[in-house]
C-alpha cells in the first residue's frame, strides 16, 4: 500500500508542470529546473526516476522516446488544500465536467496505507472487545447502543440530504412513531426508511460481504419507499448543486458502469477499501434520479457490518464538509479529504457506540 514520501522544492515543481502540461520529456523542463535551481541533467533524470519509482509519475516509452505523466492514484490521493480550493466559484475550479472512466484505474487496494489500516484495525480491536463484552453483560444495554446508532446514523444521513428532523424529533419518531408538528410526512418517511434497511443489515450479516447490482438496488428501494423517487437506474440527465460536474447522463451507460464497479469491488480484498470505495462512487456516478449518496452511505455501512466492523453513525460530521468532500472527489477525483472523515467517523463510532 503506497506511501507517498515527502518531495523536495524542485520534485514539487516537476511534479507541478506535468499536472499543467499533462505529459512530459527531459527536454520540456531541463531548462527550468536548470535555471531556477541551478543543477543538470543528471539531477533532474534522477528526480523523474525517483518520481517513477515512488509511483508518483508514470514512466513511458523507451530511449530517446520516454515521457512521463501523473500517476492517477497520485492525483486521487494528494493532499488538496480545501479551503482555498472552495475559495474559487466552482466555474473557476479547472473541475472535470463529466463522469471519467480512468477513476477504475484507482479503485484498489491501494485507496490506503498500511499505517491508515493499522490504526483502522486497531480501532476496530478495540470496538470487537468492548461489544462483546457489551453483548455478555447486559443484553439489555447491548440492544439500545444499537438502537441508538440506528437513530443517530438515520439522523445524520438524512440531514445530509436536508432533512430538518432534529435528532430528538428522530429518536420520537423511531421509538415512539410521534410524527415531528409543522414537518413533511416525507422526511418522517426517510427516517423510518433508514430505519428500516438498518434493521435488515442487521438481521442479514452475511448478505453484504459480497455486493451485487441487485443488492445495491434493494437498498436503494428500501431508502425511497413509499417516496415518489423511480426504483431503478434514472434515464435522464442530473445535475448537483454547487458544481459543473455532470453524471453520465443515460440509463444504458449507467449499467455499464455500475456493473463495472461491481466488477472492481470484486478484486478488492480489504473492507475498509470495499466500503469507502462504495461511499464515494455510487454518489459519483448518481445512478438514481435520487437517494444516492445515502445508499451509498447504507451499502458502506453494510459492508463494515457484514465483515464485523464498526458501522459509522455519521454523527460528528460537519454537513457542509462532507457535501465538499464529494465535490472534490466529483471534479478532481480525489480522495483526500473524504478518506479523512471516513477514518475521522470510524474512530468516532469505535469511541461512542458500546463502550
Amino acid at each position: 500500500m503506497q506511501i507517498y514520501p515527502k518531495l523536495n522544492e524542485r520534485q514539487q515543481e516537476i511534479v507541478n508542470f506535468i499536472k499543467k502540461e499533462k505529459t512530459l520529456q527531459i527536454g520540456d523542463v531541463l531548462g527550468l529546473i536548470e535555471k531556477k535551481f541551478g543543477v543538470k541533467r543528471l539531477t533532474l533524470v534522477r528526480d523523474l526516476s525517483f518520481l517513477a519509482k515512488n509511483n508518483i509519475l508514470d514512466k513511458h516509452g523507451k530511449g530517446r522516446s520516454i515521457s512521463y505523466s501523473i500517476s492517477q492514484q497520485y492525483l486521487a490521493l494528494e493532499k488538496i488544500n480545501v479551503e482555498e480550493y472552495f475559495s474559487r466559484p466552482f466555474s473557476e475550479r479547472e473541475a472535470s465536467p463529466v463522469f471519467k472512466d480512468e477513476i477504475f484505474s484507482i479503485l484498489n487496494d491501494n485507496l490506503f496505507s498500511e499505517e491508515e489500516i493499522e490504526m483502522l484495525e486497531k480501532a476496530n480491536g478495540k470496538y470487537i472487545e468492548t461489544r462483546n463484552k457489551l453483548a455478555k453483560d447486559s443484553p439489555a444495554i447491548f440492544r439500545k447502543e444499537w438502537e441508538r446508532l440506528i437513530i443517530e446514523l438515520s439522523w445524520k444521513s438524512s440531514e445530509i440530504e436536508g432533512n430538518t428532523y432534529t435528532l430528538l424529533e428522530t429518536e420520537m419518531l423511531l421509538r415512539e412513531m410521534h410524527f415531528a408538528k409543522g414537518k413533511d410526512k416525507s422526511e418522517a418517511q426517510m427516517l423510518l426508511n433508514h430505519k428500516k434497511t438498518l434493521d435488515f443489515i442487521l438481521t442479514n450479516d452475511d448478505y453484504f460481504k459480497d455486493i451485487t447490482l441487485d443488492k445495491i438496488i434493494k437498498i436503494h428501494e428500501f431508502l425511497t419507499e413509499k417516496i415518489d423517487i423511480k426504483k431503478d437506474f434514472r434515464d435522464h440527465p442530473v445535475g448537483i448543486t454547487g458544481t459543473i460536474y455532470r453524471p453520465i447522463p443515460k440509463k444504458k451507460e449507467i449499467e455499464v458502469i455500475m456493473k463495472k464497479l461491481v466488477e472492481a469491488l470484486e478484486k478488492v480484498e480489504n473492507p475498509f477499501t470495499k466500503s469507502f470505495i462504495v461511499l464515494v462512487m455510487i454518489a459519483y456516478i448518481q445512478p438514481f434520479e435520487d437517494g444516492n449518496k445515502r445508499t451509498s452511505r447504507i451499502i458502506a455501512n453494510a459492508i463494515l457490518h457484514a465483515y464485523s466492523k464498526s458501522m459509522l453513525s455519521y454523527r460528528d460530521v460537519n454537513t457542509i464538509e462532507y457535501k465538499k468532500a464529494m465535490i472534490l472527489f466529483y471534479e478532481q477525483n480525489n480522495v483526500s479529504y473524504i478518506k479523512e472523515i471516513f477514518m475521522q467517523q470510524f474512530e468516532f463510532a469505535v469511541e461512542n457506540y458500546f463502550g
